[in-house]
Formats: structure tokens, sequence, C-alpha cells
């Protein structure tokens, strides 16, 4: 049996937040030992419960708000309290640029232990809101209501359409305004969730794990499109035919219109037939001179105007001659290497999902650019000695990888393949530096440069340039 632990649910009284720390949370300290605290701000001092006491840490939420630090600011969304959505609210931008740019810094101080010839400054995002190309919602038979609402049964079986709490797989809270997306989108959504009501149709529940209305894919595109697509958990012919018929008619805005029919347990539709209703089948988005098609299944950076800032910074970084032959690690679906495409005499790149290729095929036809070729497989196995002899030695790397960052024998591979640089392009800096880290045997840190691609949340992207060392 399992030592209870006796300081869970205890108050310690005027901690002072010292620092922002990792997944959102801040630092504060009891006796000498960690406690992180949720929608806390540096300068703060509260009295804070504490939820969970681990070897090395605590956590705990604000019982009691004794002085507002420096940063601290109104929230101005309605759900902040409830939404795991944007857990940076409670601070101004200047803070939250701020902090961002200390986990890079720490990171790479902490972890990859090497110098930075030149730290550029972090790139600050030109909109805060309304900045989000991409949302879903869920739909639930049981809204998650706060506690102080829970005692009233009349409110215990209420339908929603929002998103997911944090750390709940089967609790969903409904929206009524999202900051991050515009009014239309908004609109779709509430439209879409009165129009459902009214009609009285099943919403989803999570344990019985049936119910006809699912989900809400929406996209948009700095060309002004729209992208919807109606996620059903059950075959109702008629029922559906009379949704879309109202998505048809009601929001003429929408140029790609799409459904799909998932009634699997899981909430993955990328192996199922998504049926197009209106439109191409895909929206489209410009990035700089070229334009890329997004369908339901695509990926794309969530934030169009701020993708275009990170591609230049990457492009800045590699600083092309027009020569060189650029691997394209990771590539999805090749906005990177299509972006720099124009600059070198060669792109080749490498990605996972099979799916992501083929948009990245489709996107160099739509943009005339013939010297860009990707290639889907795992990148462990894929990239060896064979790939290299038939396609060629790379003179540059791009390498986006996620937030894993990169298998150790990839990091082994581009030591071995030794091109003259590298960028690597990171949304996590913890997983980067470790890479870079492994990678430092052979190449210097030249320069670095955060970017906020996500106002109001902790992620941060940063792009790092390593050259090999002479």
């Amino acid at each position: 049996m399992g030592r209870k632990n006796k300081k869970n649910g205890q108050i310690f009284s005027d901690i002072e937040i010292i620092r922002s720390g990792s997944e959102g949370k801040s630092i504060g300290k009891h006796d000498g030992k960690i406690i992180f605290v949720e929608r806390a701000v540096p300068g703060d001092v509260a009295d804070i419960y504490i939820t969970s006491d681990r070897k090395g840490y605590m956590e705990g939420y604000i019982h009691s708000l004794k002085k507002e630090g420096e940063g601290r600011i109104k929230p101005f969304c309605q759900h902040w309290d409830i939404c795991g959505g944007c857990q940076w609210q409670q601070m101004d931008y200047t803070n939250q640029l701020k902090w961002k740019q200390q986990q890079v810094i720490d990171a790479f101080e902490r972890i990859a232990k090497v110098p930075i010839k030149n730290f550029i400054p972090i790139q600050k995002a030109p909109d805060t809101v309304a900045y989000r190309n991409k949302v879903q919602f869920t739909f639930s038979a049981k809204a998650y209501l706060k506690v102080f609402d829970r005692n009233n049964p009349d409110h215990l079986d209420v339908k929603s359409l929002g998103y997911f709490v944090p750390g709940k797989f089967d609790k969903i809270f409904d929206v009524e305004y999202c900051h991050l997306i515009d009014d239309q989108l908004n609109n779709i959504r509430n439209s879409l969730r009165d129009f459902c009501l009214e009609k009285d149709y099943s919403f989803f529940d999570f344990f019985k794990k049936k119910g006809f209305m699912r989900g809400l894919l929406l996209r948009n595109s700095t060309l002004g499109e729209q992208l919807v697509m109606v996620i059903f958990g059950e075959k109702q012919k008629e029922n559906i035919e009379e949704v879309m018929s109202y998505m048809q008619t009601q929001f003429t805005s929408i140029t790609s219109l799409h459904y799909v029919i998932n009634e699997k347990v899981n909430d993955t539709y990328n192996d199922l037939e998504i049926i197009t209703l209106k439109g191409p089948g895909y929206i489209e988005e410009r990035l700089g001179d070229l334009k890329f098609s997004i369908s339901p299944k695509s990926f794309f950076q969530t934030n169009s105007i701020q993708a275009k800032t990170l591609y230049d910074i990457t492009k800045n970084f590699a600083n092309l001659t027009g020569n060189e032959h650029v691997y394209d690690l990771y590539c999805g679906t090749g906005t990177i290497g299509l972006y720099v495409a124009n600059a070198c005499a060669k792109v080749t790149g490498i990605e996972y999902i099979e799916d992501a290729v083929i948009d990245a095929h489709a996107n160099a036809l739509k943009n005339n650019i013939s010297h860009a070729a990707f290639y889907a497989g795992d990148m462990v196995k894929l990239l060896n000695d064979e790939f290299v002899a038939t396609h060629g030695k790379p003179d540059v790397i791009i390498t986006d990888p996620p937030r894993a960052g990169m298998h150790e024998d990839v990091v082994k591979k581009i030591i071995e393949l030794a091109p003259e640089k590298i960028v690597y392009v990171s949304c996590n800096p913890a997983t980067q530096a470790r890479d870079i880290q492994w990678l430092s045997v052979l190449y210097d840190v030249e320069k670095v440069q955060p970017v906020d691609m996500f106002p109001h949340t902790h992620h941060v992207e940063n792009v790092a340039l390593l050259v090999k060392r002479k």
C-alpha cells in the first residue's frame, strides 16, 4: 500500500511566483521545494492549494491572490478558467514574449550546453487574437459543468459543442466564443449547434461510444476561403442530408464543404472516406509567392501569417546561393522545402505520413516547381546509404521534426553526411537543444531566433542555424 501524501490539499501561504516554468505553469518555492502553479504570473504572491506532492516538486493552483505580478492582466475570454487553449491570458503580451524567449535560452544553456554566437530576439506575432486557421470542436451529450453548477439536476444532461477540458478525455465544455478564430467561424459553430439542438439530434456520448453529432472541423485562409467538415458518429442518411443542406443554404461563405462518418472508438478520420459536397475538396492559402492546397486531412501551420515569418527566417538562415542540394527532413506537405526551392538547385523531402507526401507533390505541381521531390517513409529507415546514393548528398539540411525531436540514429546519419549547414526548426526548444548537443561534435550554433506562433500559450517555435566546424 502506497504512502499517503500528507501535503495534498494543504494551502501554503504567501508563496512568491519567481518565474515561468514548463507547460505554461509558473514556479514558486516552499521550504526549498519547487511548486508548479497553474495560471500564475511571475511576481504574484499567493496562497497556493497543493494538488500533488511528488519527490522533487509539488503542483498546485492559486487559492487566494495576495499581490499581483507586474505582468498580470484580466483575461479577455469568458472560458479562460476552464479552457486549456490560452494558458497565458492572465499575462500581458510583453511578458509572454519575455518568458517564451527565456524558455529557449534555458534549453540551450541547460541541455545543449553550447554557446550561441548570435541570439536574435523573439519575433512577435502581429495578431494576438483570431490568428488560428484551423480548429476542431467536439459534440458531447453531457456538457462539462463547473463545480458550483453540478448540484442542479436540470443541467446534468446539457448538450455541448466545444473543446476538451485539460486533462479530461471525456469532458467537453460548451464554447460560446473562441477568440483564436474569427467571427465567421464562431458563427458557423454556434449556428450548427443551435440547429442540432432544435432538431434534438443525439450528441456523442463518450461512455456509450455512440451519438449522431460527433465533431466539427473549421479552417480558413488569408485569401478569404473557408473549409467546413461535419463529423457524424452514426449513419443516419436523412439526418445527414438535413444537416448538410442547412450548412449549404445557411453559409454561402463556405468554399469547401465536407462530411465524414466516424463510427470508430477513436476520433481519427485520416483513414476514412471524406465526402465533398461543395468546392474542389480544398481551400487555398498563400505564403509569399506560393499557393498551397489545404484539404480536411492536410497538415498546415495553424497561424498562416507567422508561418511566413518562420519560413522567411529559415530561408534567411540557410542563405542559399542557388547551387545547393537541400534535404527537407520531416517535410510534411513540403511547405518549407517549396518555400526555399527558388533559391537552390534541388530539394529532397522526407516525411513519415504518406498523405502528406501526396500533398507535397501536388503543391510542387501547383507552383510549377519541378526540382523538388518528396518521399514517404520512416526517417530512421529511409535516410540510409542507398537513399543518399540514389538522390545525392545534401549541402544543406533543413529539419522540422515533431515535438519529440529527431531520433538519435537520424542525428548520427546527419553527422555522417556532414552538410555545410543545418537549419533546425523546432516547436520544442528542449528536444531541439538535446539534438543540438549531439550535433555539437561537428557543428557550432551560429544564430538562433524564436518565433511566437501562438500568442497566449506557452508554445514557442525556434529556428537555429548550425554551421560545420572548420
